[in-house]
């Protein structure tokens, strides 16, 4: 197994509702690193560059006027499996129908409005990263806590 890097967005409802923090303490607490964060305005061109496979469909509009409603917390997340893992700590996209213990299911009320983004794959990460970081933006260190984390084969 080898690491993975994935893209996480805190959405302008996590934001504005001041969950930067609690959401960025979940990932840690996971064991997960940090290896790129910013904040950010999100313009609709960045709307459309992010969400292109959306662009036609008629939610659309809707999707665009919330995600550049407010600033964004962008974040490269990396550890084994982070994909996966920060997808099940995410929870489902409709914030009540999330699981307890999830970022959504504990946080969230709403179904569009479900504070956190998170690549669904290897493509979409790598595509979403490039999309909202330059290489520069990144800082890949070793972690510190690795060998108390997980065994040397799920690195």
């Amino acid at each position: 197994m080898a690491l993975e890097r994935t893209l996480i967005l805190v959405k302008p409802d996590g934001v504005q509702r001041r969950l930067v923090g609690r959401i960025v303490s979940r990932i840690e607490d996971k064991g997960l690193s940090i290896i790129g964060m910013k904040m950010l305005q999100v313009t609709p061109e960045l709307s459309k560059q992010h969400y292109a496979e959306h662009v036609a469909k008629p939610f659309y509009k809707d999707l665009e006027a919330f995600i550049t409603s407010g600033p964004v917390v962008a974040m490269i997340v990396e550890g084994p499996e982070a994909i996966t893992v920060m997808r099940t700590l995410m929870g489902k996209t409709n914030s009540r129908e999330s699981a307890p213990g999830t970022i959504r299911g504990d946080l969230g009320a709403s179904r569009q409005m479900n504070l956190i983004h998170g690549s669904d794959g290897p493509e979409a990460a790598a595509r979403e990263i490039t999309t909202y970081f330059k290489a520069n933006e990144i800082v890949a260190a070793p972690n510190a806590l690795a060998d108390h984390l997980w065994a040397k084969d799920e690195e």
